[in-house]
C-alpha cells in the first residue's frame, strides 16, 4: 500500500487490514518478539514533537506501526495518520502532505498523532517543520519522527527551539534489545550459547530470529546493513575505497588510542579533516563512539589527547568485521578477537543505558583512563564507576595496583571469574548485561 491508501485505512480505522502495518503483519510469523524499552514507556496524550532516531533493521519502524495501532484502538478511526520519509523526494513535499494530513484527523479525536518513519531520507526537514510549527499548524498534533541519523537530533535542537511543545523529554535513541529481555523471550532456545548469540546479532531483533531459525546470521541482513551505511557515505559525497580504509584501521588499531594524524596516514587520506569526517558520519549513524583519555586527578575529560574508537553497534561490528564470523561457532573461534569483540559489548551496553538515562543530552563520547604501564577500559565519572574487561580469567590480585593508584575508589573487572574484594570485584559478562 502507499501512504494515500494506508491513511484511508487508519481514517476508516481498519488497521487489522493486511499491508496497511506490514512490519505488524510480519510479527505474526516472527518466532521471538520483544519489547524494547528505550526510555518512552508511552507516547503522551499532548501536543508536541518527539524525535527518535536509531540504527537501521533494530525495529523503529516496527515500534512506530505498534504505536499506530495502540493510537486508532484507545482513540479511534482518524487519531493517527502515517507518512514514510523515505517516498518523500524533499522538504516542500514534506510540508504540502502534512498540511493534507493534518486536515484528514477525526475532528473528534481527543489526540492527534501524526507518525513519520524515516524522517531523516529527507534533506532539510527540519525547515518544513518549523514553518509549520510557527504557523500554528501542529498546535494540536503530537508529531512523532524516527530516523537512522543522530546528527538530525543536534541539528533537531538547534532549528527547532521553543517548537517541541512542553513535554519533558522530545528527543529519544532507540537502542538495542537488553541482554534481559533477550534472556527473558529466548534464552531457553540459545542456552549456554546466549551470550553467543546476542553478541552474534548486536541485540537486534531481526538478527536473532535470523539465527535461531537458520543457525547464521543471513547474507541479506550483512547486504541491508553494508547498503545502508554505504549509502549514507556515498550521499555524502564520500570515497566508499577510503571508507573500507577506515574501517579497516578501526578494527586494526582497535582498543588503542590513535589520533586523526595516523588515521589519516593509516588510511591514505589527504588531511586530519577528512579523517574527522569520516569518524562523525559514522558516529552519527549511531555505530561508533570516541572514548577519550580521563584524567581522575583534574576530573576532566582530555579531548587533545588521541581516543579509542568503539563499535556501539555490534551488528554493524559484525557484518563489518575483516573475519567475517556469520555463526556462533565462528564467534567462538575468534581467539585473540574476541578481547576487542567483548569490551565493544560492553560499550554497547554502556551507551544503552546512557541512551536511556540521558535526557534529551545525546551521549557523543565515552572516557578510559591510561597511565605509563595501566589502563582501565571504561571510566564513567558521573557514576564513579571504573571497569576493566579481560576476555579470559583475571584475579583481584592481578590489580594491586588500582589500589595504590584510586585509594577512595572501586574496580568492576568483567571476566570469566567471579571474586569479591573490598574495592576489586570479578563479575561476568553476562551479569553486567543482565
Amino acid at each position: 500500500m502507499d501512504n494515500n491508501e494506508i491513511n484511508q485505512s487508519l481514517i476508516n480505522g481498519n488497521v487489522t487490514l493486511p499491508g496497511v502495518l506490514p512490519h505488524l503483519d510480519n510479527l505474526k510469523n516472527t518466532r521471538f518478539v520483544f519489547e524494547q524499552y528505550f526510555g518512552l514507556s508511552a507516547l503522551p496524550q499532548e501536543p508536541g514533537i518527539i524525535m527518535i532516531r536509531g540504527p537501521r533493521q533494530y525495529g523503529k519502524s516496527t515500534w512506530l506501526e505498534q504505536q499506530i495501532a495502540d493510537t486508532i484502538t484507545e482513540f479511534g478511526p482518524g487519531s493517527a495518520l502515517y507518512m514514510n520519509g523515505d517516498e518523500i523526494t524533499d522538504r516542500t513535499e514534506l510540508m504540502n502532505e502534512m498540511r493534507v494530513l493534518i486536515e484528514l484527523f477525526n475532528p473528534n479525536a481527543n489526540v492527534k498523532r501524526l507518525f513519520i518513519d524515516e524522517i531523516t531520507a529527507i534533506d532539510d526537514w527540519q525547515k518544513a517543520i518549523k514553518r509549520l510549527a510557527d504557523a500554528g499548524d501542529l498546535k494540536n498534533i503530537l508529531l512523532v519522527t524516527t530516523g537512522s541519523k543522530a546528527s538530525d537530533l543536534r541539528r533537531g535542537i538547534e532549528r527547532l527551539p521553543g517548537r517541541k511543545g512542553k513535554l519533558d523529554r522530545t528527543n529519544y535513541i532507540f537502542t538495542p534489545v537488553a541482554y534481559a529481555e533477550f534472556l527473558k523471550k529466548c534464552g531457553d532456545f540459545f542456552k549456554e550459547d546466549s551470550l553467543w548469540a546476542y553478541i552474534l546479532s548486536g541485540g537486534s531483533p531481526i538478527g536473532i530470529n535470523a539465527i535461531a531459525e537458520t543457525g547464521r546470521l543471513p547474507n541479506y541482513i550483512i547486504s541491508i546493513i553494508n547498503d545502508w551505511i554505504l549509502g549514507e557515505f556515498a550521499a555524502s559525497g564520500r570515497s566508499r575505497s577510503h571508507l573500507l580504509a577506515v574501517l579497516q584501521n578501526l578494527y586494526r588499531m582497535a582498543g588503542n588510542p590513535i589520533g586523526q594524524a595516523k588515521l589519516a596516514r593509516e588510511s591514505g587520506l589527504s588531511n586530519n579533516t577528512m579523517a574527522q569526517g569520516y569518524i562523525d558520519l559514522l558516529a552519527d549513524l549511531l555505530t561508533i563512539i570516541p572514548i577519550f583519555p580521563y584524567d581522575p586527578q583534574r576530573k576532566i575529560t582530555i579531548f587533545r589527547k588521541p581516543c579509542k574508537y568503539h563499535f556501539v553497534n555490534l551488528l554493524t561490528a559484525i557484518c563489518w568485521h575483516p573475519k567475517n564470523p556469520r555463526t556462533i561457532m565462528d564467534l567462538k573461534s575468534l581467539g585473540p578477537d574476541l578481547g576487542i569483540l567483548f569490551e565493544w559489548t560492553v560499550a554497547q551496553e554502556i551507551w544503552r543505558r546512557m541512551c536511556i538515562s540521558s535526557g534529551n543530552t545525546l551521549p557523543e563520547y565515552m572516557n578510559f583512563w591510561q597511565s605509563h604501564d595501566h589502563e582501565i577500559d571504561f571510566v564513567l565519572p558521573e557514576q564513579n564507576i571504573f571497569l576493566e574487561v579481560k576476555a579470559g580469567n583475571a584475579q583481584a590480585t592481578d590489580f594491586t595496583w588500582f589500589l595504590n593508584t584510586f585509594r577512595n575508589q572501586k574496580l568492576t573487572v568483567i571476566n570469566k571469574n567471579s571474586f569479591t574484594t573490598q574495592k576489586i570485584n570479578g563479575i561476568s559478562l553476562e551479569n553486567f548485561l543482565g
